[in-house]
């Protein structure tokens, strides 16, 4: 199989040095992605809900087909003034001379998709590599088989297999495609993986991209309206079962608040999902390991002591778990070092912790890995301003939750733990771009005189240049 990975890369890369796709051709490949992706949706809703076992249709038309069509239709917009030239100063001690910025495509790009969000975070990235004038290696994640047969005729019909290939496999595809000599590596997945990756493709000096995830908080200032953020941070966690590297991860919150998000919370939730045994609207969870995975996080958190509280009946989580279906579950108080504030939960339960003053919380938040994301609730712009001036994380909504991911003219990328790079729109063509300076030199030139054997004319020049 490692012969084969090889074999088709080396086409991509033969394919791309004889035709390097110019901008008219660019534009035309993704014409055509547009129109098979939109009208393959039924097909695609359909793929991804038997991976999962089951997915709600809305939740993949917002996160997959709504993103993958804004992100082409946003190259198909800027492309032309993305590609032109940036003009740069030159300096007027080379004059004459002109200085520019050009972007030019870096060659076969191979990207790692997740489970989680396989359509779009497998076509996102591909869109901006298509745009920047690459060829594309795809690896999905094993974990979508449904999918990727998907994936597999849709790109087909639109690329011949010199311009975009998909290679399958589990883990030793994975990682034998990690060690292939790309021009540049694009990964999303977890941070232990992201490891391997990096050091596979060190081998061969590949720049990389890792999209990754941690802890990404929610912050409720002491003047937040609790209704208003508790209900846009249900919407931002449940969302496709909590199975996303942006949900907020843990609540942050003033002891005075605690009670009133707890009740709406559960006021949500009834009002949202009121049939659990048939929840249409609600993602189940990947798979067994995944599942099996979340439950150890509950019962760690039991073993210590700590509350966990399902905002379904029991009766309801008694049915739904041979669905894989697992129930909105908030966690009280959780310690730090229980299992639930280590890891990235990646499934539908919420820690809700309080703090006492506003800068405990910001210190709390700072002690620890850079986020993905973070999320800020307050209605005063001092408090946003203090969380902005002293977090760093990779991308920021205030007052609301996942929206900074949709903006397509935004970049998307962590920092630290939680990734490094960027894409989506323009940081997205530059990422699978090289800027290339390019300095056009005229005449009369200096080094027409600065050559050995150096003299008196020499020193006059570098006297002034340095003055």
């Amino acid at each position: 199989m490692t012969e084969q990975l090889t074999s088709t890369f080396n086409a991509l890369r033969t394919a791309w040095q004889q035709n390097r796709p110019d901008q008219h051709q660019r534009r035309a490949d993704l014409k055509r992605l547009r129109a098979a992706f939109k009208k393959s949706l039924p097909e695609m809703a359909e793929a991804i809900s038997r991976d999962f076992g089951h997915r709600s249709l809305h939740e993949s038309m917002l996160a997959e087909a709504m993103i993958v069509l804004k992100e082409i239709d946003l190259c198909l917009s800027n492309l032309k003034r993305w590609i032109k030239p940036q003009r740069r100063k030159a300096g007027w001690q080379f004059w004459p001379a002109k200085a520019e910025i050009r972007f030019v495509p870096l060659g076969v790009i191979g990207i790692l998709s997740p489970w989680n969000y396989p359509v779009n975070l497998s076509l996102a990235p591909l869109v901006t590599a298509i745009a920047a004038g690459n060829h594309v290696y795809l690896k999905p994640s094993e974990h979508t088989p449904h999918t990727n047969a998907y994936l597999t005729r849709l790109l087909a019909e639109v690329f011949p297999d010199s311009r975009v290939s998909i290679a399958q496999g589990g883990a030793d595809i994975a990682a034998a495609f990690s060690a292939l000599p790309f021009d540049h590596l694009f990964f999303t997945g977890s941070g232990n993986v992201a490891k391997k990756v990096m050091a596979a493709a060190a081998q061969n000096l590949t720049p990389v991209t890792l999209e990754l995830g941690g802890k990404s908080p929610a912050l409720i200032a002491p003047d937040a309206d609790i209704i208003q953020a508790t209900s846009r941070i249900l919407t931002g966690k449940f969302f496709n079962a909590g199975q996303t590297c942006i949900a907020p991860d843990y609540v942050l919150l003033p002891d005075n608040l605690f009670e009133s998000f707890i009740t709406e919370a559960k006021t949500q939730i009834t009002k949202r999902y009121s049939q659990m045994d048939n929840p249409a609207d609600y993602t189940a969870i990947i798979n067994d390991a995944q599942y099996q995975r979340l439950i150890g996080l509950l019962d760690d958190a039991s073993l210590r002591g700590h509350q966990a509280m399902p905002l379904f009946s029991q009766s309801d989580l008694q049915q739904s778990r041979a669905q894989r279906v697992l129930p909105p579950t908030l966690v009280l108080n959780p310690d730090n070092d229980s299992l639930i504030m280590q890891e990235e939960i990646f499934g539908p339960l919420l820690p809700v912790k309080t703090y006492q003053t506003y800068e405990e919380a910001i210190q709390y938040i700072t002690a620890r890995d850079r986020p993905l994301a973070l999320y800020c609730f307050s209605k005063s712009q001092a408090e946003i301003e203090a969380a902005l001036s002293r977090i760093v994380a990779g991308g920021v909504c205030i007052n609301d939750t996942l929206y900074q991911f949709a903006c397509a003219d935004l970049p998307f990328g962590g920092v630290g733990a939680s990734g490094m790079g960027q894409y989506h729109g323009v940081e997205g063509f530059r990422t699978f771009s090289k800027a290339m300076p390019v300095l056009h030199k005229y005449s009369p030139a200096s080094t027409d005189l600065l050559r050995p054997p150096y003299g008196r004319l020499a020193d006059f020049i570098i006297r002034f240049l340095t003055r």
